[in-house]
């Protein structure tokens, strides 16, 4: 694990936190929804692979949604999202395990779990089809993964350059994000992800994270090797409590068939004049 010194001070707290939670006292077996074919689905439908976020409140954002996470999570699927992450951080996100519960009974889509899992204690908490591993919080990755793997979770490695890429690769990561968001100084930059995904393996499902907000974005992000997306304030849309979470999902999971049918209108606009 990085030093804490190296994070931002909110990082730093989050990271206090996890370590003076309690973990699960025995081990929590699931039989996972898979994603890779949940993304495949998706790509089938000629939706963007989505994974919408569930996210109450964060560090970053500017508000919270109050709204019911059952509800918020059917109207993401709703919108086309192939999968749904649930924040189960309590303090800094305003998340639970129950809300995480309660979204996996109600959806079809597969779930992940996102918090800070530092250790085996920390996996056994809740079920869910993925989890998610942040490299530079974990000292024994490949452990860990291991004990997510044993227990049916598929573990989602999420990596910030290529050091850490490479680190996820030989623990033998298979789902791997890239988050674009610094945990230094929590800046997003778009650039992060694509400086990595040149080194990601063809047989690696690659996710991009953070940074998010636009179908320009997403078609950015594609364009540089995302499989899927990892989205959360852009759909949440904190700022605005009663902004439509289904639009918010469907506008990114259609970003490529909208761009389709607006170089489609520009053509005929051109042969007409």
């Amino acid at each position: 694990m990085n030093s804490d010194t190296e994070l931002a001070p909110a990082v730093q707290s989050i990271l206090e936190a996890a370590r003076e939670r309690a973990g699960g006292e025995d081990d929590v077996n699931v039989d996972a929804r898979s994603l890779p074919d949940a993304l495949a689905r998706a790509e089938a439908d000629g939706r963007v692979p989505v994974i919408a976020e569930v996210k109450p409140t964060s560090p970053t954002a500017e508000g919270t949604r109050a709204d019911d996470p059952v509800e918020l999570a059917e109207a993401m699927v709703e919108g086309g999202a192939a999968a749904i992450s649930v924040l189960t951080e309590p303090t800094h996100f305003g998340g639970s395990s129950d809300a995480l519960t309660r979204i996996r009974a109600a959806v079809d889509v597969p779930v992940l779990r996102k918090d800070f899992v530092l250790d085996a204690d920390g996996i056994d908490v809740v079920a869910a089809d993925l989890l998610l591993l942040i490299v530079r919080f974990v000292d024994d990755l490949e452990g860990l993964v291991d004990a997510a793997r044993e227990r049916g979770f598929q573990p989602l490695v999420e990596v910030h350059d290529r050091a850490e890429l490479e680190t996820a690769l030989e623990a033998g990561a298979e789902l791997i994000g890239v988050n674009n968001r610094d945990l230094a100084s929590l800046e997003v930059d778009l650039e992060t992800f694509e400086s990595v995904a040149p080194e990601v393996p063809d047989d690696v499902t690659l996710i991009a994270e953070s940074g998010v907000s636009s179908p320009a974005d997403v078609r950015r992000m594609r364009e540089a090797g995302a499989d899927a997306l990892l989205v959360g304030s852009a759909i949440m849309d904190h700022g605005a409590g009663d902004s439509d979470v289904t639009e918010n999902t469907r506008r990114l999971t259609r970003a490529e068939s909208a761009e389709a049918t607006g170089q489609a209108d520009s053509r005929t606009e051109t042969d007409q004049t």
